[in-house]
C-alpha cells in the first residue's frame, strides 16, 4: 500500500466517528469512498517503486510520443522553448558514475535542469503519469510513460539509444541517475531522520524553528509571482475545478466564446440541413485532431494561451490568396517572431494532409460545429 493510500484511509477512518452526525446535519452530502474510488486515486509511485505499474517502452517510441505530446512546451530535445525550464542538460558521465552532479556545486551550468536535480527515477515516472501532458493529465498509459521516460534518459545519456525501459529493469537504471546520491534524508521532514535532527517518523521536531507573530498584521503584502495570463485557462475554467462549498472559489478564467469560435453573420440564407450537418462533423473532427496533435496546448480557439488564438490567425491572414499554403509550411517547419518571442517548434509529427485540414479549419474560423 502506498503512502498516499495509507494517508487517505487514515483520514477516512478518523472521520468515520463523526460521519453519522455530519450526514444527519447535512443530509445527502458525503458518503464512504468505495475501494474502487480509493484505488483510482492511488496511482503514486514511491522511491522504493511501490505503486509502479507493469509495462515497457523503448527510446524510439518515446521520441514519437514526445514530439506529439511534449515538444510544444519542453522542446524537441528537452531543452525547453522559453515556456518551461530545460529538462535535460548539465550532467556528465562522471556524474552518472558518482551519483552527484558537480554542476550543482560549482554552478558551471547556467540553469538547473530537471535531470540535474531529481535523484530518483520514480519521481519522473510518477509525475509524468499523474500530471502530463499539461492539457490532458493522466491520459498516458503505463507503456507510453515508460517510453517517454526512456527517451528522456537517453537524451541525458543515462541509457543507450536502443534501450527499452520496463518495470523489470527500472531499478537498475536508478543506479545510473546522475544525482542519486545528492538527496539527503537527514532532516525533520523525512521519516526516520537522525535523532539529532528529529524526524516525523520519530516524533521529533522540524529542522527549523519559528515563533508565530501576531503583531504588525496590517503590513502590506506584496505578491512576488503569479501565473501568467496566457496560462490562466490552460486547464480549462479554474472556477469549475474548485469545491462548490466553503470560502474558497475558483477564479473564472474561461471566456464566453471559448471553444466556440466566430459564429458568422446572421443575415444570409440558411444552409441546407445536410450541408450544416457535414460542416458540424468537419468542425468537430478538426477540433479533435487539433487536440490529438497537441495544438490546443498553446492555442485557444478564441483566446491566446502561449501562441495566438485561432481567431487572431484567421483575422491576420483574411483575404490572402496564398494563406493556406503559407501557413501549412510555417506550421511544419516552425518559426519565431511573428507573434512574439516564444517560438513555435517544428510540427513534423503531423501528416501533410492533417496540416492542410487544420490550417483550412483555422482560416475558416475554427468552428467546433
Amino acid at each position: 500500500m502506498s503512502r498516499f493510500s495509507k494517508t487517505l484511509i487514515a483520514l477516512l477512518i478518523a472521520g468515520a466517528a463523526g460521519s453519522a452526525v455530519a450526514w444527519d446535519r447535512y443530509p445527502g452530502i458525503g458518503r464512504e469512498a468505495t475501494p474502487a474510488e480509493v484505488k483510482a486515486w492511488d496511482i503514486d509511485v514511491r522511491p522504493d517503486f511501490v505503486g509502479l505499474p507493469k509495462g515497457r517502452g523503448n527510446v524510439d517510441d518515446g521520441m514519437a510520443l514526445w514530439e506529439t505530446h511534449c515538444t510544444s512546451c519542453h522542446g524537441v530535445f528537452g531543452e525547453s522553448n522559453e515556456v518551461f525550464t530545460p529538462i535535460v542538460g548539465g550532467t556528465t558521465q562522471k556524474d552518472i558514475e558518482t551519483g552527484r552532479v558537480e554542476a550543482l556545486v560549482s554552478g558551471s551550468f547556467p540553469q538547473r535542469t530537471t535531470m540535474m536535480k531529481v535523484p530518483t527515477i520514480s519521481t519522473l515516472f510518477d509525475y509524468i503519469q499523474r500530471a502530463m501532458p499539461w492539457t490532458a493529465p493522466k491520459s498516458l498509459n503505463p507503456d507510453e510513460v515508460y517510453a517517454i521516460l526512456a527517451y528522456l534518459l537517453n537524451l541525458a545519456e543515462v541509457v543507450p539509444a536502443d534501450f527499452e525501459l520496463s518495470d523489470e529493469n527500472i531499478r537498475e537504471v536508478q543506479e545510473r541517475m546522475p544525482n542519486r546520491n545528492g538527496m539527503t534524508t537527514d532532516h525533520g521532514m523525512w521519516p526516520g531522520a537522525s535523532a539529532a535532527k528529529g524526524g516525523i517518523g520519530n516524533g521529533g521536531t522540524p529542522d527549523v524553528s519559528n515563533v508565530a507573530c501576531m503583531k504588525d498584521c496590517k503590513k502590506e503584502v506584496v505578491i512576488a509571482s503569479a501565473l501568467p495570463d496566457y496560462a490562466q485557462d490552460a486547464h480549462g475554467n479554474l472556477a469549475e475545478q474548485n469545491r462548490p462549498v466553503g470560502q474558497t472559489r475558483g477564479k473564472p478564467t474561461a471566456t464566453s466564446a471559448e471553444g466556440s469560435g466566430p459564429q458568422g453573420g446572421q443575415g444570409g440564407a440558411a444552409a441546407p440541413e445536410a450541408g450544416a450537418a457535414a460542416g458540424a462533423a468537419s468542425g468537430a473532427a478538426s477540433l479533435a485532431l487539433a487536440n490529438a496533435r497537441g495544438c490546443m496546448a498553446c492555442h485557444g480557439v478564441a483566446n491566446k494561451i502561449v501562441g495566438p488564438g485561432y481567431n487572431e490567425i484567421a483575422q491576420k491572414y483574411q483575404g490572402q490568396a496564398d494563406a493556406e499554403a503559407k501557413l501549412v509550411a510555417k506550421v511544419k517547419v516552425g518559426g519565431q517572431g511573428v507573434w512574439g518571442a516564444v517560438p513555435m517548434p517544428p510540427q513534423g509529427h503531423v501528416k501533410d494532409e492533417e496540416l492542410a485540414q487544420l490550417v483550412k479549419w483555422i482560416l475558416e474560423g475554427a468552428k467546433a460545429q
